[in-house]
């Protein structure tokens, strides 16, 4: 935030700190609108005491979360080493979940790729139709394109179809670009290339890198993010946030546990995740690097209860799945595993439900990642507070945010 030191037209802005602090105590509570926001630093004796008075409008808040979006997002990693500070993350487990939260975006503003296809078709079709048309009544000029122009001019009819046959064009192209890329990587494994993108592959207009997906209970299909989030078992501290356009999890155990090693500085000694990330890959590669996991290689229901384990010790012979089975229906693998119920969908409960956050605000993976990571900020924060730490290290976040 260095600009603001080098600031000399206008009004001097306002306190990056302040902004910071006021910012946070909305998502806190639930309120992660601008024009929310504004209102409550007129009318919020809390809010009034953290702005100390200052009332900037929603515009020069919305403008602050968009220019400082990359701070903001790394505030995540001081407040997960700060609640290491006050000893509130142990890494003896954590778990990993993911939940699906709106897009500032309509599905109906997606097309799939078959539909592209036969509106490309049909607008070329309809713009070809219109230049003819204009040809033919040559005549009618004045009164069709006006007195003072010149006359060639695209009508409105024609300017929308050109508009909207452009933004189908540039959606085709990058669904055919995210085909080619996957088919990169699947001969890269030595799998078969598809050659093109699928009939049903959908593109939004409207925030292109957001996906259809499933919505919690699987009833209906939402323009969604995937976010994920590690919660250590100690105090339901989140160590790891991250967003993902993919609706499976499957690729994501991984990529998971390394950002926990990159936040905290060393891996959990246990990690649980539900049947939605299991791949034996990814079973091997967390055993290998020390973690003791609990993944079920298939869905259970909440109410599902395991049968009892074999006695005597798990049979060298067994593949990755059966081991994994067998592991699960161990008195301590049943305790391990049902950790997960306690850990990540508390969290998405108390941001989704008690904090009523169940949309994103901005558009595009990076700024929706950036988002993701300050909600889990200052879910984080509100753990520092309860456990009555917020004192002992508050300072140092405050001034960490201030030199962001």
């Amino acid at each position: 935030m260095e600009r603001y030191a080098r600031e000399e037209r206008g009004y001097p802005p306002y306190h990056p700190a302040m902004m910071v602090k006021v910012l946070l105590y909305a998502y806190c509570i639930g309120i992660p609108s601008s024009r929310k926001i504004e209102k409550r630093l007129e009318e919020d004796i809390g809010f009034r005491v953290l702005s100390a008075n200052n009332t900037p409008d929603f515009r020069t808040i919305s403008d602050f979360r968009k220019d400082h979006l990359k701070a903001l997002a790394a505030l995540f990693l001081q407040m997960v080493k700060l609640c290491q500070k006050a000893g509130l993350v142990k890494l003896g487990h954590v778990s990993i979940d993911g939940t699906k939260i709106k897009a500032n975006a309509s599905k109906h503003k997606a097309m799939s790729y078959k539909r592209m296809k036969e509106e490309e078709a049909r607008l070329e079709a309809e713009i070809q139709d219109l230049l003819k048309k204009a040809e033919a009544v040559d005549e009618e000029e004045d009164q069709r394109y006006g007195r003072n122009k010149r006359g060639d001019e695209l009508p409105k009819e024609m300017a929308f179809r050109e508009s909207r046959l452009k933004k189908i064009r540039e959606a085709r192209a990058a669904l055919e670009a995210e085909a080619r890329a996957a088919d990169e990587q699947t001969q890269g494994k030595g799998g078969k290339a598809t050659g093109a993108p699928e009939d049903k592959a959908q593109r939004n207009f409207t925030d292109p890198e957001s996906r259809i997906m499933p919505a919690p209970g699987g009833k209906h299909f939402e323009q969604a993010y995937n976010a994920q989030a590690a919660v250590d078992s100690a105090n339901q501290v989140i160590v790891a946030a991250e967003i993902t356009d993919q609706p499976s999890d499957r690729e994501q155990a991984v990529p998971m546990m390394k950002q926990v090693k990159a936040n905290t500085g060393e891996l959990p000694r246990q990690m649980s995740a539900d049947a939605g990330y299991f791949s034996s890959d990814a079973v091997k590669d967390l055993t290998a690097d020390g973690i003791d996991v609990y993944m079920p290689p298939d869905r259970m229901h909440h109410t599902y209860k395991m049968p009892a384990a074999p006695r005597g010790r798990i049979p060298k012979g067994l593949s990755m799945v059966d081991r994994m089975r067998r592991k699960l229906r161990t008195k301590q693998g049943r305790k391990r595993y049902g950790l997960r119920k306690e850990l990540p969908e508390p969290v998405f409960g108390q941001i989704k439900q008690a904090r009523g956050f169940r949309q994103f605000l901005l558009r595009g993976k990076e700024k929706v990642r950036g988002e993701w990571q300050f909600i889990c900020t200052g879910h984080n924060l509100l753990k520092l507070f309860r456990a009555g730490a917020v004192g002992l290290v508050g300072q140092d976040f405050l001034s960490q945010s201030s030199a962001a």
